[in-house]
């Protein structure tokens, strides 16, 4: 993996998401769900909605990053709020 340089936070990123996705199979193994409609246009699972969080907490990063000098320790809050939000009532 030296191809990478990995920090120690890249690392920590990749090793969060890994174990978000580990706890989410062993959740929908142990309690199957099926879809729901909650505040998203469209029906979701939970798969679903971790997904659309993730891609949009990269995009509040993103967009962070591009208009505004604060820390992105601010991004990270928002978009772990949002996730969170997204997970449970999306």
């Amino acid at each position: 993996m030296n191809w990478m340089a990995w920090t120690e936070l890249t690392a920590a990123f990749f090793s969060v998401i890994a174990v978000i996705l580990v706890c989410m199979t062993v959740y929908e193994i142990k309690v199957p769900c099926t879809e729901r409609k909650g505040f998203l246009p469209i029906s979701t699972t939970r798969g679903d909605r971790l997904f659309i969080g993730l891609l949009s907490s990269a995009y509040i990063h993103l967009a962070f990053l591009a208009f505004t000098e604060l820390s992105l320790m601010i991004a990270l809050a928002l978009s772990t709020i949002w996730l969170a939000v997204l997970l449970r009532w999306g």
